[in-house]
């Protein structure tokens, strides 16, 4: 026994010391978590009360079957029994974050007993019409926002714990006394977001689809915009870094809420893993901590690209000297990858990292990841550059200069005029993009494989929002104007079209149904990473406004 408890006692101390040197690779690291606690923006609050009552109504036209159509106002249903009504859709006219309540009051009788009730919100009409049981979801089933609750005495003020996001909310009653009745006599929303300023309008020349889509994107971003950088506010309500430098690029042209990018720098810097690599994605709550075991390459590379665009926009060269450490380290992912053959190492990359990219099965990444590696070494250059330190990293561009050597001469088809990837020469969007945005391709040469592979009946097409918007970058950088608007319009205008309030995770014009988790309900209908039209739109207005 006693050995058994030294034993323990020793890998207590193991553990202890080993989360101890984790959390103090930097050793700025802690009191980046704590200045990352004094960036918390207060949240602004503001009271939305329900536009009436709703009903789900099957139809072939709407956005996944079915679409809300208005039954009633609030008057009757804050006049009449609830005992009577048993079940409600409440419409609150437009997609919000925040906290419910609702005032219940009594109508004749004292209250005897509890009163239950299920409330269920909905950001799109088919998630208060698609049963959720029995789910199949690949995703934790927690993650759809029902809930049961119990309200002891009437009459009182009910606040759901929970913060929600959505548009439609259902209450149906489950259990209450026959001997007492009441009635809900008021309903409201407290949304929160930390966008305070209210960007300019557009051109007058700009379309009436332009200027729709160009909303729209802000209300994803303000929805997503809490004390973080949030991916999805419904789900998965947290710091991821693919959307944040998405996001703080949308928000240098709008709410320019310049601190909350600095907030999620730090954040993220403070809780890199032990070799001081940034993480994927990190929490907040019970207190700041990192997802274990997300190593994202892409994700984690993108960090140096958002940290010097923090620095172009705002000019806080002390931040950015602060967190020059961690940018510098992360090259050191692609030193370890990149072989003397001046290619990355896929196979090893791939079996070691998670690499993301796109939502899209099949996608071979070789190129892709190749191309991010030239692209997240230029913009780290350049960060250096603003810092005065190139010394530091003289060496970046004679890699990339050889990197891109490589990758032509691997990679690219002359004959085609696009680039293939991995051992079945595989052609995606994807490669083609990527080695535009990373410079291995001239303009001239990244026109040719852009107007080839959207001919090619063969290419993987984008899997989702994410990678549309850097394929929309790639045709602006090689002057594709006319073509980078058209997609805009036409990815994010279908969305539009089918009655989207927020842009979403997902969307494909043939399947309204697509999920990545096998289950569309469970979908984030207001995603980060959908927000970026506004920063096209507000940063190009030659091609996007005229």
């Amino acid at each position: 026994m006693k050995k058994e408890r030294i034993v323990y006692i020793l890998l207590f101390l193991l553990v202890t010391l080993t989360g101890s040197i984790a959390q103090n690779y930097y050793p700025e690291g802690n009191g980046w978590i704590t200045r990352s606690e004094q960036l918390k923006p207060k949240l602004n609050e503001d009271i939305i009360k329900p536009i009436g009552l709703v009903q789900m109504q099957a139809s072939k036209e709407a956005f996944q079957g079915w679409e809300a159509v208005e039954i009633s106002d609030l008057d009757s249903f804050y006049k009449t029994s609830f005992r009577q009504q048993k079940s409600i859709i409440v419409d609150f006219g437009d997609h919000y974050t925040g906290h419910f309540s609702m005032d219940i009051k009594p109508i004749f009788g004292t209250c005897d007993a509890p009163v239950r009730f299920k409330i269920t919100f909905g950001e799109v009409p088919a998630e208060l019409a698609t049963p959720f049981d029995p789910y199949k979801g690949d995703l934790s089933r927690a993650w759809l926002q029902d809930e049961v609750v119990t309200v002891m005495h009437i009459p009182s003020t009910f606040t759901l714990e929970r913060r929600i996001a959505g548009r439609y909310m259902k209450i149906e009653l489950l259990g209450a006394s026959q001997y007492f009745d009441f009635r809900i006599s008021e309903v409201r929303f407290n949304a929160t977001t930390s966008a305070q300023k209210v960007p300019e309008g557009l051109s007058a020349t700009a379309s009436k689809k332009i200027k729709a889509i160009d909303v729209i994107s802000q209300k994803t971003l303000k929805e997503c915009m809490q004390t973080v950088y949030e991916d999805g506010p419904k789900r998965d309500r947290r710091l991821w870094v693919g959307d944040m430098y998405l996001e703080s690029l949308a928000n240098q042209y709008t709410f320019q809420n310049h601190q909350l990018t600095q907030r999620c720098l730090y954040l993220l810097a403070g809780l890199s893993d032990d070799e001081g690599f940034v993480l994927g994605t990190v929490f907040e709550t019970p207190e700041p901590h990192a997802q274990a075991g997300q190593r994202l390459m892409d994700y984690s590379l993108l960090y140096n690209c958002t940290l010097k665009e923090y620095l172009l926009t705002t000019g806080d060269k002390e931040t950015a000297n602060d967190l020059w450490p961690v940018a510098k380290r992360q090259l050191d992912i692609i030193r370890e990858y990149v072989s003397d053959l001046r290619m990355v190492d896929y196979e090893k990359a791939n079996k070691e990292w998670w690499l993301f990219f796109d939502w899209k099965d099949g996608l071979n990444k070789e190129a892709g990841i190749q191309g991010l590696m030239m692209f997240a070494l230029n913009e780290t250059y350049e960060l250096a550059r603003q810092l005065s330190k190139q010394d530091e990293v003289s060496f970046i561009p004679a890699l990339v200069k050889k990197m891109k050597k490589a990758a032509l001469k691997k990679m690219y088809n002359k004959s085609t005029g696009m680039i293939e990837s991995g051992v079945d020469k595989q052609i995606s969007y994807a490669s083609q993009v990527w080695m535009i945005l990373g410079g291995a391709l001239s303009d001239t040469q990244g026109k040719k494989a852009l107007e080839n592979v959207m001919k090619s009946e063969d290419a993987l097409f984008p899997g989702g929002p994410y990678m549309y918007h850097y394929f929309i970058q790639a045709l602006i950088n090689v002057g594709m104007d006319n073509e980078a608007k058209k997609l805009l319009t036409d990815f994010w205008g279908g969305m539009v079209e089918k009655g989207a309030d927020t842009f979403w995770e997902v969307y494909s014009s043939t399947d309204d149904f697509l999920s990545p988790y096998h289950f569309y309900p469970v979908n984030s209908y207001c995603h980060a990473w959908s927000c970026t039209p506004t920063y096209f739109i507000r940063k190009y207005p030659e091609i996007f406004q005229k």
